[in-house]
């Protein structure tokens, strides 16, 4: 009995941690991911000003699916620098 009592209080810590591995996932790595993800789509297809660029960032338009314009920051490529924050 006792050894089904200590597989027992295993599985419940292990369910426990990754219960909490997840957790943490969906909080705090997921939304970069997403937002990356949304980012490089609507990127792909925006119009870029280069008046409206800061040297790390451009504001730019693209159509949204109801045909509205809509503005998304962008990467802006014409920058030297190798990581974009």
């Amino acid at each position: 009995m006792k050894d089904a009592t200590g597989e027992l209080s295993m599985t419940a810590v292990a369910v426990v941690a990754i219960a909490g591995i997840a957790g943490l996932f969906g909080t705090f790595v997921w939304p970069q991911i997403r937002a990356n993800i949304t980012r490089n789509t609507y990127c792909s297809q925006a119009n870029c000003d280069a008046t409206t660029c800061d040297g790390q960032w451009c504001t730019c338009t693209y159509l949204d699916n109801e045909g509205n314009d809509q503005t998304v920051r962008c990467p802006d490529e014409s920058s030297n620098d190798d990581v974009i924050n």
